[in-house]
C-alpha cells in the first residue's frame, strides 16, 4: 500500500453524535435480531438461485446478481483472487436461470472467467486468498459452469469446440471428488464441511451424515441447507424450509454466507464496546446467553458450526470485561505447541485467533487469576511471544479471517499492549508507526480504498495502546484527528464494503458498527475535534 499523503483536510462542523445511545441500541438489536446482522453474499445468493429456484425471493436474488455485477463483468472485490468465487457462482447461477437479462450478464461474466482462468497470466492457487473451503468451492463451480456450457452446445458460437474453464494451477479437483465419493459410500466427514456442503451436490441431498441443527440449517449456511434439502416434498424438510425463508427475509431475497452468527456477533460487539470504555450496561439476557453458550470445548460462532478457539476466546474476554469471568480452560483443546489453532487440525494458522486467546487468558488472570496459576500465566507469555514473531517487517500483521491488515494489526497490537508485557512494547510501537505511514490523503485507512471499518481499527490502534503513544503524541493526534474527521463524514447507516472471510467476503454489520462506535468514543475521550 502506498497511499497519498496531504497536510490538510477540509472538515465540516462536528455533528452531534450520541455514542452511548447508539451503543445501547446496538446491544438491544442483538436481542431483536438473534440470528445476527450480516451483509448479503453474491456467492451464497448465486447458489440459492441454482439450487432452490422454488424458494420465495428467487426473482429478487436474480436481480441482486444483475445489479451487483461490476462494469468489467466480474463480481465482488476488484482483486481477481477475491472476485473469482463470487464471479463463478453468479455466472453459473445466471446460466441456470435463463430469465430476461441473465444471458447477457452471464456472457460477460464468462468472458471475465475465461480471461482469469485461461488467458495470459491466468490465476494460480497462489493468487487466491485463504478463505474457507476455497480449494473445494472453485473446482465445484468450474465443473458446474462447464456442464452448463456443454448443455448449451455451440449454437450461439460463443464458446466453440472444447473451450472450457480450467481450475487454477495448483488446485486439484481430487479432494472434491474424494468428498463426493465418501458421501456416496456413507463414510464420515469432518463436521466443519457441513458449512460448505453445497460443493457435494447432488450427493449431499438428504444425506444422513448431516442433520438439521436447532435453527433448521445445515452448517449455518443457506447454500449448504439448500443442497441438503433439494425440493421440499415431505414434512421432514419443513425446518429447513423455515430456515431458508428466514434467511431470505432480512434482505428480501439475497442471503448471507453464514447465518446465524449469534455468539460471534454478541462476543465481538460486547468486547469492543466495553474495551473502548463505552459506558454501556449490557442486557442481562445478553451476558447470560453468552455464558450459557460455553461448554467443555468452548463455543461455536452459532448453531450448526463446530466450536472454535476464536469465538470461544472472544466470548470469554467479553464476559470477563462484563464482570462475569469464566476460566479459559476450554481453550486448552486448541493448544498447538507455541500457539493455538482455530480448531484442531486447522490447515493454517490465525493471527487474530491467537490475539484473542491472549486477551481471554490475560483478562481472566487480571480479574480472577492468582499467582499460583502457572499454566495460564505461561500461556500468556507464550502466545505473546508467538505473536511478536509473526509481525511483518513493516510493522503489520495479516490474517486468514479478514482481507485487511488493519484488522489483524489492530487485534494483535491491542492484545500485546494490554497483556504482552514490556517485551511487546516495541512491537506495538512498530505497528503504530505502520499505521501512521499508511494513512490516506483523505484521512482514512484501507486496503483497497478508505473505509469506515478500517479507519476505526487504525484509530483504535493509535488511541488505545499505551506503548503506541510513545511514538509521539503530537504526530498521533494529528493523524487521529484526520481519521476522526473521515469517520464523522461517513454515512451512519453503512460502514462500507465486505472485508471478512467466509466462503465470500462478508460484513458483520453490528460488529463493524461496534468498531466504529469504539473509535468515536476514544476520539471524544482524547478531545479530538474537527477544527483544521
Amino acid at each position: 500500500m502506498s497511499p497519498e499523503r496531504t497536510a490538510t483536510v477540509a472538515v465540516p462542523p462536528t455533528p452531534a453524535i450520541d455514542i452511548l445511545a447508539e451503543a445501547e441500541d446496538l446491544l438491544a438489536g442483538l436481542l431483536r435480531e438473534p440470528w445476527g446482522q450480516v451483509s448479503p453474499s453474491v456467492y451464497e445468493t448465486g447458489r440459492l438461485v441454482a439450487l432452490s429456484p422454488w424458494l420465495t425471493g428467487h426473482d429478487q436474488r436474480i436481480d441482486h446478481l444483475l445489479l451487483s455485477q461490476r462494469p468489467d463483468g466480474g463480481w465482488g472485490s476488484p482483486e481477481p483472487g477475491y472476485a473469482l468465487v463470487p464471479t463463478l457462482s453468479a455466472t453459473d447461477a445466471l446460466l441456470s436461470a435463463r430469465h430476461p437479462g441473465t444471458e447477457d450478464a452471464a456472457t460477460v461474466g464468462l468472458r471475465v472467467l475465461f480471461r482469469w482462468l485461461r488467458g495470459p497470466g491466468a490465476l494460480t492457487a497462489a493468487d487466491l486468498p485463504d478463505m474457507p473451503a476455497i480449494e473445494l468451492i472453485v473446482p465445484s463451480l468450474v465443473m458446474s459452469v462447464n456442464r452448463r456450457l456443454d448443455d448449451m452446445g455451440d449454437a450461439a458460437g460463443r464458446w466453440p469446440g472444447a473451450e472450457r474453464l480450467r481450475v487454477p494451477a495448483g488446485i486439484s479437483d481430487a479432494p472434491l471428488r474424494l468428498i463426493r465419493n465418501r458421501l456416496s459410500a456413507g463414510q464420515p466427514l469432518p463436521q466443519k464441511l457441513a458449512h460448505a456442503l453445497e460443493v457435494a451436490a447432488p450427493a449431499a441431498h438428504r444425506h444422513p451424515l448431516f442433520r438439521l441443527d436447532t435453527t433448521g440449517s445445515v452448517g449455518a449456511s443457506p447454500a449448504a441447507t439448500a443442497a441438503w434439502l433439494g425440493h421440499p416434498d415431505d414434512e421432514a424438510a419443513s425446518p429447513a424450509v423455515a430456515f431458508l425463508r428466514e434467511a431470505v427475509r432480512s434482505h428480501g431475497g439475497p442471503v448471507p454466507c453464514g447465518l446465524p452468527v449469534t455468539v460471534f456477533e454478541r462476543g465481538w460487539v460486547l468486547a469492543w464496546l466495553i474495551r473502548a470504555g463505552v459506558p454501556v450496561d449490557p442486557p442481562a439476557e445478553l451476558v447470560a446467553g453468552l455464558a450459557a453458550s460455553l461448554g467443555p470445548r468452548g463455543t461455536a460462532a452459532a448453531a450448526g458450526l463446530p466450536e472454535d478457539a476464536d469465538t470461544t476466546s472472544v466470548a470469554l474476554y467479553a464476559l470477563a470485561l462484563a464482570g462475569t469471568p469464566l476460566p479459559p480452560d476450554p481453550l486448552w483443546a486448541y493448544e498447538s505447541g507455541d500457539h493455538f489453532s482455530t480448531w484442531p487440525g486447522e490447515d493454517g494458522v490465525s493471527i487474530t485467533t491467537n490475539a484473542h486467546v491472549l486477551e481471554a487468558f490475560g483478562q481472566y488472570q487480571r480479574v480472577a487469576g492468582g499467582p499460583e496459576d502457572a499454566r495460564r500465566a505461561n500461556t500468556v507469555t507464550k502466545v505473546a511471544a508467538w505473536l511478536r514473531r509473526q509481525q511483518r517487517a513493516d510493522g503489520s500483521w495479516h490474517d486468514r479471517w479478514h482481507a485487511s491488515p488493519f484488522y489483524a494489526t489492530f487485534c494483535a497490537a491491542l492484545a500485546l499492549d494490554a497483556f504482552g508485557g514490556p517485551r511487546s512494547a516495541e512491537a506495538v510501537r512498530h505497528a503504530v508507526r505502520w499505521a501512521l505511514a499508511t494513512q490516506r490523503a483523505d484521512g482514512s485507512w484501507g486496503r483497497w480504498a478508505g473505509t469506515a471499518e478500517e479507519t476505526a481499527y487504525a484509530l483504535q490502534l493509535l488511541l488505545a495502546t499505551g506503548h503506541g503513544r510513545e511514538v509521539g503524541w503530537d504526530e498521533i493526534r494529528r493523524a487521529a484527528t484526520r481519521g476522526f474527521a473521515y469517520l464523522i463524514r461517513c454515512p451512519r447507516e453503512s460502514e462500507g464494503p465486505a472485508l471478512w472471510h467466509d466462503k465470500d467476503l462478508y460484513q458483520p454489520t453490528a460488529v463493524v458498527k461496534a468498531g466504529v462506535l469504539a473509535a468515536l468514543h476514544l476520539s471524544h475521550r482524547d478531545g479530538l475535534t474537527l477544527e483544521a
